[in-house]
């Protein structure tokens, strides 16, 4: 048994354990640990555990695993704890060039806003509609329905519901629950991986602000703030007709604690 160093994270409410793998000694492929380490009753807790890791031509790697065990697609709270990490190791200064499920990221960390990243985003070409609702991928896919009293709306159950249909079943679907709110919108997102609600989702908060602004046929330069239970974000883009380009995930990226544990 060998003793590990571990970090943990926060980005609007969604946890993370966080690894400095560049020496590869992290068994990638052990489901088993990363469920457990994951597991608020048994482990750590989080509702995902990350790895950064060396990679040639870019700064670093990001590995995310979701609460479940399995490696994920992109996580964007997760990418902006992640480049707090690097920064904190002193892999990175204030902007970086990372590799991520999705592709390559860009971020920058605001000198005059403690603990507040910018997170470039994948590009999106296409919002798809399924009856009401909308249907598009910011780098994990996601699942986006207006409704109305959000407070009281049974995420869980709904959002299981969907995200457990035939047709989102197979490979599964992040579904958020929507409200408009003065210049914004309130968001509630039941997540893969995690299986239940969480405090915040990145790329689902990402594909609420392009959603609605399909919804309500915007085109230009945007900022939409978007509300969450664990606090707030911004999600910066230009939609140019059917695309969206230049699409920045902002919001906090805190350091919790850092802690060992063997095995």
């Amino acid at each position: 048994m060998e003793t590990h160093t571990f970090y943990k994270y926060q980005g609007a409410g969604n946890d993370f354990i966080v690894f400095d793998n560049r020496n590869g000694l992290f068994d990638r492929n052990n489901v088993d640990l990363v469920r457990r380490l994951c597991d608020r009753r048994f482990g750590i807790g989080a509702d995902g555990l990350m790895l950064l890791q060396d990679v040639a031509v870019h700064d670093f790697e990001m590995i995310y695993y979701n609460a479940d065990g399995y490696e994920g697609s992109m996580c964007g709270n997760g990418g902006r704890c992640i480049v707090a990490f690097a920064q904190d190791l002193g892999v990175i200064g204030s902007e970086t060039d990372f590799l991520a499920a999705d592709g390559l990221h860009h971020a920058r960390i605001h000198a005059n806003n403690v603990g507040w990243i910018s997170l470039q985003m994948i590009d999106v070409d296409a919002v798809k509609q399924d009856g009401d609702a909308y249907v598009l991928n910011t780098g994990s896919p996601h699942y986006v329905k207006l409704v109305q009293d959000l407070d009281a709306f049974p995420v869980f159950d709904e959002g299981r519901k969907i995200r457990y249909s035939d047709t989102y079943r197979n490979e599964g679907v992040n579904v958020n629950f929507v409200q408009a709110e003065n210049n914004g919108y309130y968001v509630r997102t039941y997540e893969r991986g995690v299986e239940d609600e969480t405090l915040a989702c990145g790329t689902g908060a990402t594909a609420v602000a392009l959603a609605m602004a399909w919804h309500e046929g915007h085109n230009g330069e945007m900022e939409t703030p978007i509300r969450v239970a664990g606090g707030n974000l911004t999600i910066r883009f230009t939609k140019t007709g059917e695309h969206f380009t230049y699409v920045f995930l902002e919001g906090p990226a805190e350091f919790v604690f850092k802690g060992e544990i063997s095995w």
